[in-house]
């Protein structure tokens, strides 16, 4: 292939007659090609979770003259329409959604994946923020968590951590000061089974268990029912 000639881009080259081209296989059936943009058409799309609960978390909160109340943010899981009730986690507000839009066009649904601003009727600006979490009221709304157990393998920290290290974690759109309140076990990195119980430190390369609680309050979700909300960075 090459980008500068052109060559095996969008049709199939004469100039290079001992490549015999690619070939896949899905469940779906075989593909086969020569040229880059048959590989590409050959990708199938991934799997949308929609039928997981609603979990949107906010990326800004705007407010629009003659609309109103207008957050913005990434659906991970589930659907949003208008009409649903929704949750805010974890400051437990719950409104209506009036209109849901995407490139300044209304939507019907959103679905994971869309970036979206919806409408909500009777919530100020001042009450949301970054960070909340929408849910659907009816459907296992999100919550915020007192404390949650997390493994956490600690890539390159100067000098050693142990209980009461409270730096800020990065979880979906949210930022909060997390206290290491307990350090449970150190873990082996590749196999996840424990080495250690109860160690006073951890340093970098290690990978432990730990329980954390947040400064303030936090929607956290298990890593297994919502990936996009039970992973976060600590920086």
């Amino acid at each position: 292939i090459s980008g500068w000639h052109g060559d095996n881009m969008l049709e199939a080259s004469t100039k290079m007659p001992w490549f015999m081209g690619w070939m896949v296989e899905h469940k779906e059936g075989k593909a086969e090609g020569k040229c880059l943009i048959e590989a590409l058409d050959a990708i199938l799309p991934p799997a949308r979770p929609t039928d997981k609960p609603l979990r949107l978390p906010l990326q800004d909160v705007y407010k629009i003259g003659g609309i109103g109340t207008v957050p913005v943010g990434r659906v991970e899981t589930g659907i949003l329409k208008p009409g649903t009730i929704v949750v805010f986690a974890p400051a437990n507000i719950t409104t209506e959604v009036k209109s849901v839009e995407m490139h300044h066009e209304a939507l019907q649904e959103a679905v994971p994946g869309d970036n979206v601003g919806f409408n909500v009727k009777n919530v100020s600006v001042k009450e949301l923020r970054r960070g909340y979490v929408a849910g659907d009221s009816k459907n296992n709304p999100p919550k915020g968590a007192a404390d949650f157990t997390a493994q956490v393998i600690v890539l390159n920290h100067p000098g050693q951590i142990s209980n009461g290290y409270t730096p800020v974690l990065d979880c979906h759109t949210a930022h909060i000061a997390c206290k290491f309140a307990e350090i449970k076990e150190k873990v082996d990195r590749r196999t996840g089974k424990s080495t250690e119980d109860n160690p006073k430190s951890i340093k970098s390369g290690d990978a432990a268990v730990v329980i954390l609680v947040p400064s303030k309050p936090l929607c956290v979700e298990s890593f297994q029912e919502f990936p996009p909300l039970g992973r976060f960075a600590v920086r």
